[in-house]
This record gives structure tokens, sequence and C-alpha cells, in this order.
């Protein structure tokens, strides 16, 4: 007996659909065999092929009984095989798919409504393969089994986009934006850290598909954890899973998200990081956290501005042209919302400012509802200028040169309703002038010169005024001290560098180190005036007051740089990954963060790292620094080993020195480390540097056996 192709695909269809109904029947008491587990998860790759073939083949079957057409051979034979072909595959890819839902995380109404519209696909276009040569089968019939089949299919495909990227995903880019939040009324979880989740982790971890056995749909279920564990340790980011698994390189298969997915942004991954530092609260409020918390500021940027009937604001909007124009170096000029005519003003950067920069707002002085002018040399004649902000609801004087004279001329701002002035020069009598302004609802006096009992007398003086008055340093009650604050954001420098370092808080005294080890109360050296950095350092400080508890340390390293090699070359290439633009990021003078997804730091993994360097002109080097990672948990470890090696050329260098490291600890924290190697100053115009990662993760590492990676961003020659 001959057998056909044909032949053989029909019969190979017709036992497809009886172990079809076996799985459908049987489902709940087989298993799958781990051997069969890659063919359950073909199904995502493989189903985009039979949907086509089948969209098509519907499409011809529909007019298969057209006058013109029924008398075409080549139409009525394409079309037959078109159909079988994608029947056939439907069928592989409906048992591919009944493989895959047996894995763990899948469950659910959804997956319930993708499986039977997937199954009915097959069992109604097998139907129409077997009965379209009947006496029956007209074209009425024909046309409704089409359009059925395309029904399913489009059906099928919305819930397994919804498996697979989350509710909504077709229609997403069309359906009107969720109306956002206002920061006065949003919660930190609720309308913070959910939507992040919702975004970027539900696809995968939702009632449906719970991936890990974790879902994020609601609180309760967020606590519970997966089957690796509680999802985070409240108050102890560094070493909470989620961020571990955030942190982790993106090739690496326990990344999350994983890389075909949306990525969190830097800001995303900030915002988790702090609010689990923050105890990872369930019910505290935005605006419950302190007005400088970075938490808080990163949500405000998130949320909408704060609910107000003011909002509908009864002026027109500014001249675009006009407010690019006034954008500069030193001012910023933004719309408070995309649709608003209201214009928000920061100004910045002390050592260039000029009261100009205030008179030049004055073409949109009408359009502007809130001004930023913090850490400002602004003086009293300058609040004259502001006074003719009439529309102005929120000013920040902190910090300024202000004194308390032209407050005089801020109550004509009738909408005005947050005032900050911490930190100046004021005095009750100048101030109480504005306790009877009608819309003032917040004033900020932290840190002026006023007493505890001027405070409160403002506080009763204003009618539905809140006033910020700071501590009460009694000595009774302790309360722990912020961190100083450095004065320069210059981390390289090439000869000297001068630092400063303040405290909003009067009389606290400030001590600091310079050789890495933790400032303390006696020994460490006190802070007069400046600190002058003439080397690669580590500055550490802390603030102490009596009555008061320490601050927390803050650390910065400081970079010397003297050095640039005319030019340089990898030995051995980095990962492909991890690339960047090469070499030149490793002398560009421009420090990476914790991310290293940002195209600021080099990756090794499965080679050393091996660079060389060539100076037109000999140089007396006596060190040589390397900026690294180490992030234990993401696999990125410091290098094993440093070699340093130095020469007239490339066939003359010498060993100079040897930097070691042992294997780290497990729960060593996150951190960009510098490595310094130090040693006799030699004359080379060739330096190579080589970088040897561990080669084998410890046996308490979730990759032991694996090589750990090595990131470096910064090579610096002194």
């Amino acid at each position: 007996m001959k057998i056909t192709l044909k032949g053989f695909t029909e019969n190979a269809l017709f036992a497809l659909n009886i172990f079809i109904v076996f799985l459908l029947v049987f489902g709940d008491k087989i298993s799958v065999p781990y051997w069969l587990q890659p063919l359950g998860r073909l199904h995502p790759m493989v189903l985009h092929f039979p949907i086509v073939l089948l969209m098509l083949a519907m499409l011809l079957e529909f007019f298969r009984f057209k006058e013109s057409y029924t008398g075409e051979k080549l139409y009525q034979n394409f079309t037959t095989g078109l159909l079988l072909t994608g029947v056939l595959l439907s069928a592989v890819t409906v048992v591919m798919g009944l493989f895959l839902s047996k894995e763990e995380g899948y469950s659910g109404s959804t997956l319930q409504w993708h499986k039977w519209t997937g199954v009915s696909i097959v069992f109604i276009s097998s139907i129409i393969y077997w009965s379209r040569n009947s006496a029956w089968y007209k074209a009425p019939v024909a046309k409704i089994g089409a359009v059925i089949t395309v029904l399913c299919l489009i059906l099928t495909g919305h819930y397994g986009a919804s498996l697979t990227h989350g509710d909504n995903f077709v229609l997403a880019a069309v359906t009107p934006a969720k109306e956002r939040v206002p920061v006065d009324k949003a919660i930190v979880f609720d309308d913070v850290i959910m939507p992040i989740f919702n975004e970027k982790c539900l696809s995968c971890h939702n009632l449906d598909k719970a991936k890990g056995s974790l879902i994020l749909t609601d609180a309760k279920s967020m606590l519970k954890g997966g089957k690796t564990g509680k999802l985070f340790v409240p108050g102890k980011p560094e070493i909470s899973l989620l961020l571990e698994r955030i942190h982790l390189p993106v090739d690496d298969k326990k990344h999350m998200p994983p890389k075909s997915k949306s990525q969190l942004t830097t800001e995303e991954t900030a915002i988790l990081a702090l609010w689990i530092k923050g105890n990872a609260d369930l019910k505290k409020k935005v605006l419950d956290l302190p007005a400088n918390d970075s938490l808080r500021v990163l949500a405000a940027n998130l949320l909408g501005p704060v609910a107000s009937a003011e909002e509908n604001y009864d002026f027109s909007a500014a001249d675009e042209a006009t407010v690019q124009k006034l954008n500069n170096n030193y001012r910023v000029v933004y719309p408070l919302d995309k649709v608003s005519p209201a214009l928000e003003v920061n100004v910045y950067n002390r050592s260039v400012y000029k009261p100009e920069a205030l008179k030049e707002l004055s073409p949109i002085k009408k359009q502007i509802v809130s001004l930023n002018l913090n850490n400002l040399p602004v003086k009293d004649e300058e609040l004259k200028t502001i006074g003719e902000f009439t529309n102005l609801r929120r000013l920040n004087l902190n910090f300024t040169d202000v004194k308390g004279d032209g407050l005089k001329y801020l109550k004509t701002l009738s909408y005005l309703k947050a005032l900050s002035l911490s930190g100046t020069k004021v005095n009750f009598n100048s101030v109480k002038q504005l306790a009877g302004m009608k819309n003032l609802k917040e004033l900020t006096l932290w840190n002026t010169g006023l007493s505890v009992a001027e405070i409160a007398q403002l506080q009763k003086l204003g009618k539905g005024l809140v006033v910020i008055g700071g501590f009460k340093d009694d000595g009774k009650s302790p309360v722990k001290l912020n961190q100083p604050r450095l004065s320069t954001d210059v981390s390289i420098f090439k000869s000297t560098l001068s630092l400063q370092i303040k405290h909003p808080v009067n009389g606290v005294q400030i001590r600091y180190t310079t050789d890495g080890s933790e400032p303390d109360s006696l020994k460490s050296p006190l802070y007069n005036k400046e600190v002058i950095i003439k080397e690669t350092t580590t500055l550490k400080a802390k603030a102490y007051k009596v009555g008061w508890y320490s601050s927390d340390a803050i650390s910065y390293n400081f970079y010397q740089s003297n050095y640039k090699p005319d030019s340089m070359a990898f030995l051995l290439p980095p990962n492909e990954k991890y690339k960047s633009d090469g070499t030149k990021v490793l002398i560009d003078n421009q420090l990476g963060e914790n991310d290293v997804n940002t195209g600021k730091w080099i990756g090794f993994r499965e080679n050393n790292m091996e660079a060389i360097m060539f100076f037109k002109q000999p140089i007396p080097l006596k060190s040589v620094t390397l900026n690294v990672m180490r992030q234990v948990p993401a696999y990125i470890l410091l290098p094993q080993e440093v070699e340093i090696w130095g020469g007239a050329d490339k066939k003359s260098l010498r060993l100079l020195k040897v930097i070691k490291n042992q294997m780290p600890a497990k729960d060593e924290g996150n951190a960009l480390v510098k490595l310094d190697a130090k040693f006799e100053p030699h004359n080379v115009s060739c330096v190579k540097i080589v970088g040897k990662n561990f080669k084998k993760l410890p046996p308490w590492h979730p990759g032991k056996g694996e090589p750990a990676w090595l990131f470096v961003d910064e090579i610096f020659l002194n």
C-alpha cells in the first residue's frame, strides 16, 4: 500500500486530536516528565507560524465557493494543503501548550480561556478539513466556520498575550493613561510601589502565571514571598532577594525582569531600595516622609500635583519661545503639567547668581506658581521682584541671605500656600506679618533665630497655618543628626582638591578621616574650614552634638588623575554585553554608579582584564588606582588579583605591584571600591594592567562553581 505525504499528515492530525482529548480528560492525573519539558517550552516560539497559516487558509476558505474559484484546481489544492498544514501545526502547538501548563506558575481563569480557545481552534479547523468535501458543506457553512476559527485565533492570541505580558497588553498603547494620584493623597505602597510591580513584574507574577510561586497582585501575596523565600527583608535592602535579582547582570537567567521584558529604570530601582530601607511600610503616606527624604522626592516625580481647586488656573499659557529662552545653565523653567499653563522655576548655581535672574522672569510672572531659590545669595530687596509673581503658590528661600526686611513684599501674594525660610536670619517681628496671609498653610522656619516660644506664638496667630520649627534641642529627647553634606560634586582632580563640609544644625562638630576608617568623637580630626586632598583618598565624616545621637557617616572616594595614556588597548576582549565604548570608558574621568547597565562599566567574565597603555613621553609613575564594583549576590566580585606592569616598551615590562583580594563573605555589602597600587616611582612609557577574576564562586553562593564577574569603570594613573 502506497503511503502519501497527505495521507500520513491526515493520520498524524487524527492522532494528535485523540492525544489532545486524552490530555484534556486525564490532564489532572498525569505529570509531564522532565525530558519533555523543553518541548512544552517551545510553545511560545512555534505558535506564530500556525497562526499565520490558519489565518490565510481561512481567508481562502471563506471565498472557496466563489464561482470564479470553484473550477480553479490550483486554488482548491493550495487551500487544502495550506489548511492541513495549519491545522497540524496548531495541534502540535496545543500539545506543547498543554505540556507547558503543567509546569509550576500557570493557573487561573486567563490560562483556562487561553487553553480552551486554543483547543477549539484545532477541533473546529479539523472538522472543517474533514468535512469540506461533504455534500452538506456549502458556502454559508464554510464562511461561518472560517469566521469562528479566526475569532478563536484572535481570542487565543489575546489571552496568550495577557499571560505573557499582562492584562490589556494589546490595547495598552491606545488606552488613556490612568490619572495620576495627587501627591498629597498618595500612599507610598499603593500609589508608588504597586504601580512599579504592575508595570514591570505582574506579567510573570500574577494569579494566572505565578512564576516561582510568587504573586505580586496585592500586599498579602507579596509579603508571603515565593518558593525561594521572602521577597525582601524590611530595613535591609542589601540582603533582600528583590534587589539581588534586579542587580544581577541582564544576561543572567535569574535577573529580574528577564532581559526580554521592559527593565526597571534607575529611579524605580532606587524607589524600591529606599522603600525597603524604610522598613517597607504599607500604610505610610508620601507626605508623611520628611520633605527632603529621597523616597519622597522620587515619588513626587511619579505622582500628580497636590489636589486643589486652585489647580484650575485662570491665566493663559506663556509663550513657548519665551520659556525656552529663559532656560539656561543656572535656571530651569518647566510646566507643572503637560496641559497646564502653570510654570515651575528652579534657580541654582550660587557662584553665578545675580538679581537679574529674577527680573528676567518678568515676561512669565503671571504663569509662575512655584519658585525654588534654595541656597542662593538672595537678599531682601529682591523679594520685591518676587512680590510681582501674583500667582505664586510655593516659594523656597531656604539658606538664602534673606534677613526679614523684605518679607513685607510677599504679602501681596494672595495665592501663596507654602513658604520655606529655613537656615535664614529672619526674626519673629519680620515673620509675624505673614501669619495673617489668608491662603498661607505651611511656613517652614527650621534652623532660624526664632525660639520655640516664638514659633508656638506664630502657630496661634495663623489660622490654619502649620509652622515647622524643627527639633527642640533640650538634651532630654535625643534625636539622630542627619548626615553632613559636602559642598562639591567633584570626585576627580589633578593636583589638590579643597573640600568644605556643612551641616544645617547649628553647633555640631564634624569629625572626619581620610584613611577609610570610621570617624569617632574623640580621636578623629575636627573639621574647621576645609579639608585639603592631595592624593587618592577615601573621606568619611560624621556629625556630633551633645544631647543628640551622632549621624551616620558619609563616605566619598576622591581620585587623583595626573596622567592619561596616548593610546590604550585590551589584550583580551571584554564580555560582548558589557564592552561599552571600549578602553576610552576607563580613562574618561566619569565614574559609574551602582548599575552595570549604564554604559560606564566594562565587564569581564570569560577572560581576565588585560589592558595595555602607551605614552609618547615617559612618566614617573608611582601609583595606579582601579575603581571596581562589588555586588556579591549579582556574581560581581573584586578581582582576585591585580598585576601592574611597567617599562620602556611592551617587550621590557616588569612587575611593579600585585594586589590580592580574598573571597568575600556571604553577607558582604554592595560597594564601589577603589583598589590602590602604590610603589616606588618608575619612569615608564608602557603600562600593562591585569585583573584576574575569581574563576569559581564559593559553595554558599547560588552560582557556586561559576566564574565571577569583574567590572571596572576607571583607571587612574599618578
